[in-house]
């Protein structure tokens, strides 16, 4: 019974404590500006289905994809286990599935067994790449000493809880073959049973084992669960909205600016009456409240991987740019603009932006805006939106293009063209012909 109530206690406090931080970030999300993602539901459905659960973007790397959905199916199918567990903590009972369940049983716990151990592999691979291999991709000047440490915590964890599985199995199948106490027959353990010689043999041990384990994986997950919000790891809950609410335009089809839009119109047709009267707001984006919910969302999402630099341009030939910089400071400022409301309150106001406190302009204008990291991400975050928005800040408010831009500007405004000819001089190349 103290068992009973200290399991109840423990799962209530993580519940708690999830929910929390989760209802957090939900708010943090939340103070982007609304934007619209609620059309053609089906095609939602039928991309989120594609890219999320079926992780289609991932197989251009054929080995991260194959490891990774070892991962991920040991991570969705395991929790079934888990399910269990709880249960069995909460009433006290021991493997209560196996009844209802019958031989189905025996092949769900060997099906675990199986996916324990291509976690334990996928795990080992994926810190041997990030530590041994050292790809270049896990590597830039956004990988400071958190986010590395971020990847091997989470690996060595799953590690630990999967091995904590396999071991709490064999000690079971043990005691189960000495008929000890409430251990009933239940199970098949074609992995764990190679641990078992290496355990002891005395029942007390045995227990002591079994127990301690069992403990041990369910109060890590629980534990792990309360990591998430603040790991990149949160991706795995995140994934799914994200890529539901995707962009479902065309790639290059950038979005037009609803003031700018209606002022254009007012020039046409003076008859043209706005939908929303009053003044508009700030033209693109200097932190991250400018920009929409779903682009925040996004940065919460990142999963930190280096697809989108690892193929942008702009980074490949030496320049600061890094979209997935991009994701990574404006998770943080958004971050700290969520601290600072628990703090001070929602008026507080720290002078910092996402622009030039996080971002830097060098970095904004060396974006050749083609798309490739969009293209990339496995998640359908799309960095681009973020550059393109500050990029109509700088230029819009505060009139700071680069000279190149500012002339290209001048000639359209005079000329009608990005070119320094009159349009009377357009057609001056045929005589030449």
């Amino acid at each position: 019974m103290i068992a009973q109530i200290l399991f109840i206690i423990i799962l209530a406090a993580a519940i708690y404590l999830f929910s929390k931080n989760a209802g957090k970030i939900r708010r943090n999300i939340l103070l982007g500006k609304d934007t619209d993602r609620s059309d053609n539901p089906a095609l939602r459905w039928k991309t989120m289905a594609k890219i999320a659960l079926g992780q289609t973007k991932m197989v251009k790397r054929p080995l991260a994809a194959v490891m990774h959905f070892f991962i991920y199916a040991g991570f969705i199918i395991i929790n079934l286990e888990v399910l269990e567990i709880m249960i069995d903590g909460v009433f006290g009972s021991h493997r209560i599935f196996s009844k209802p369940l019958g031989s189905l049983y025996d092949l769900l716990i060997g099906g675990f067994e199986f996916l324990a151990l291509l976690v334990l592999v996928a795990c080992i691979t994926f810190l041997s790449r990030r530590n041994i291999a050292r790809l270049k991709r896990f590597s830039g000047v956004e990988m400071t000493e958190w986010p590395r440490s971020d990847a091997n915590y989470i690996l060595i964890i799953e590690i630990l809880l999967m091995t904590a599985f396999l071991t709490m199995n064999a000690a079971d199948h043990k005691l189960q073959l000495l008929n000890f106490g409430h251990y009933i027959k239940a199970g098949s353990f074609p992995v764990s049973s190679f641990i078992a010689p290496m355990l002891p043999d005395g029942a007390s041990s045995l227990e002591m084992i079994e127990r301690g384990c069992w403990w041990f994986h369910i109060v890590g997950i629980l534990a792990f669960l309360n990591y998430l919000p603040y790991s990149k790891h949160f991706h795995i809950l995140l994934a799914f909205p994200n890529t539901y609410y995707s962009n479902l335009h065309p790639k290059g089809q950038l979005t037009n600016m609803a003031s700018v839009t209606n002022e254009v119109k007012a020039m046409l047709d003076p008859s043209f009456v706005p939908e929303t009267a009053g003044e508009p707001g700030r033209f693109g984006a200097k932190d991250v409240t400018d920009l929409t919910w779903k682009n925040l969302m996004e940065a919460y999402t990142c999963t930190e991987c280096g697809r989108c630099t690892s193929v942008c341009p702009a980074n490949i030939t030496g320049k600061l740019l890094s979209p997935r910089k991009i994701m990574m400071d404006t998770r943080d400022r958004i971050t700290e603009v969520g601290n600072n409301i628990d703090k001070h309150g929602k008026d507080f106001k720290d002078d910092k932006s996402l622009l030039d406190n996080y971002i830097t302009r060098e970095e904004l204008w060396a974006c050749t805006t083609c798309n490739a990291c969009t293209d990339a991400c496995p998640v359908n975050i799309n960095p681009l939106e973020i550059i393109i928005e500050m990029r109509r800040y700088v230029v819009m408010e505060e009139s700071q293009a680069p000279a190149s831009l500012n002339n290209m500007f001048s000639n359209v405004e005079n000329n009608g063209a990005p070119w320094k000819y009159s349009s009377a001089d357009r057609l001056n190349w045929k005589e030449n012909i």
